[in-house]
């Protein structure tokens, strides 16, 4: 085990305030890993501080400078992938290959879309006899999450620092590690002191601190609706700008003249992957009746194949919140046909590979999140009762969408109340929106959607 110490705050590790400490545990085993400081609200103000003292020279930085600054940056984080997937794989239990292609690879390409982004994005326009500006929103309060740690950090500190922004990041508690080597690579890359701060703590303490602080001009949440919902009250209270990323419970509609074997595979695969914990997963499989029958076997054949390949949820907390959810669904009358509750290992916070049949929209597990690898199939009667069912929860983060012809898919896609719906298996595009619609969320990352969330306008008439 190792014991870090410091916070990274105005350019250097610095002793922490208090004298309490986080346990790191991992998930596969059990077992202690580190301990990082438990920030306290001391620690909170100095980083804001720093970042405030460091905002004015960072935001006269000329954008070709910061780009600069972004491309070392990412030239840290492509050196480092093999660190960074291995502290990923022990902090979050994610397998070594999902660490390496996804945990450190996508924080790579993300960070260097933010470089082209600082040097090509026209930060001054005309608009007849008006100059606009397009102006760094001020000290950012980054609060990230653990399903995701790295990739979630730097898709908020690369665009606010391509924007002008200074930042203070709160990593999730059970995740810390990672974004100790973040702050590494930050400082290897030459950004100057205090414009990235980094404060490892808990959400009660240290992320309601930052949350409060008056001095933050702009807040960065992803995670809970319910969290969500109290960092918006608070940004409300003192009339702060919010970023915030929530839950999801999307869609995966396939519609009659699609390929059901394709669908089906490629469905479960999205709900397994990162052991379910991921907030855009298309946990509601959506079949017509007339092939539900066969939807159903073939998720069932698919999960049972994930059953060594997915690693442990991030803690005891989480596993037990998910084979509550398992239990609640086949009390509400859902038919268990893949996993289910009972623990598939002797040690360690895993989660079988579920799949839940005879879903109902109006049960528990249709409507509520769940976050681990749990799939739910419904049954559908037509199309306009597939689009019922994919709009008929609070959220609206992502989906998808399969059809024989893609223009049936692309026309039922633009009528789901949702943020990013893949069509036929789409890929990922990190330079595409990412954000939601209702409880799901406010604002978008990625891309240049996700830069101008850290601009404000100032415009100047002549």
């Amino acid at each position: 085990m190792k014991a870090y110490d410091g916070m990274y705050i105005d350019g250097a590790w610095r002793p922490a305030a208090g004298p309490d400490v986080i346990e790191v545990v991992g998930p596969a085993d059990e077992q202690v890993i580190a301990t990082v400081p438990a920030g306290t609200v001391e620690d909170v103000d100095a980083a804001v501080r720093a970042a405030r003292a460091a905002l004015p020279a960072w935001a006269a930085t000329p954008p070709a400078e910061r780009a600069a600054r972004l491309t070392a940056l990412r030239d840290q984080l492509h050196a480092r992938r093999d660190e960074i997937a291995a502290t990923v794989t022990a902090e979050l239990g994610a397998p070594e290959k999902l660490s390496q292609a996804v945990h450190a690879g996508v924080p790579v390409a993300v960070a260097g879309s933010y470089a082209e982004l600082a040097a090509t994005y026209d930060f001054e326009e005309k608009i007849g006899n008006s100059t606009v500006y397009h102006e760094p929103v001020g000290v950012v309060g980054a609060i990230t999450p653990w399903n995701y740690p790295l990739h979630q950090i730097v898709a908020k500190a690369a665009p606010a620092l391509a924007a002008g922004c200074t930042i203070v990041v709160k990593p999730a508690e059970n995740t810390p590690l990672v974004a100790r080597i973040f702050a590494e690579c930050v400082h290897e890359a030459g950004v100057p002191a205090g414009v990235f701060n980094l404060v490892t703590g808990l959400g009660p303490v240290a992320g309601q601190a930052l949350a409060e602080h008056p001095d933050i001009d702009l807040l960065s949440f992803t995670g809970s609706t319910a969290v969500g919902r109290r960092i918006g009250a608070i940004a409300a209270g003192m009339v702060k700008r919010v970023a915030l990323e929530l839950g999801g419970k999307s869609a995966n509609v396939i519609l009659p003249s699609a390929d059901l074997a394709r669908a089906v595979n490629v469905g479960v695969a999205n709900v397994m992957s990162n052991s379910g914990q991921t907030c855009s997963a298309w946990t509601r499989m959506l079949v017509h009746r007339d092939r539900y029958d066969e939807a159903v076997e073939l998720a069932a054949a698919a999960a049972a194949k994930y059953a060594d390949r997915i690693g442990p949820l991030v803690s005891a907390r989480q596993r037990d919140r998910v084979r509550g959810y398992i239990e609640k669904g086949v009390a509400e009358g859902a038919r268990l046909v893949a996993g289910g509750p009972e623990a598939p290992r002797p040690q360690g916070w895993y989660v079988s590979p579920t799949v839940l049949a005879d879903v109902t929209p109006d049960m528990t597990v249709a409507q509520e999140e769940i976050f681990g690898p749990v799939l739910c199939v419904l049954r559908y009667e037509d199309e306009e009762d597939a689009l019922r069912i994919a709009n008929g929860t609070v959220y609206g983060l992502a989906g998808a969408v399969w059809a024989g012809d893609e223009a049936e898919a692309v026309a039922f896609a633009r009528r789901m109340d949702t943020g990013q719906v893949d069509i036929n298996g789409g890929r990922f595009n990190p330079l595409a929106p990412f954000g939601g619609y209702k409880q799901s969320g406010v604002g978008r990352e990625l891309g240049v959607h996700g830069l101008t969330e850290y601009l404000q306008t100032k415009s100047l008439q002549f």
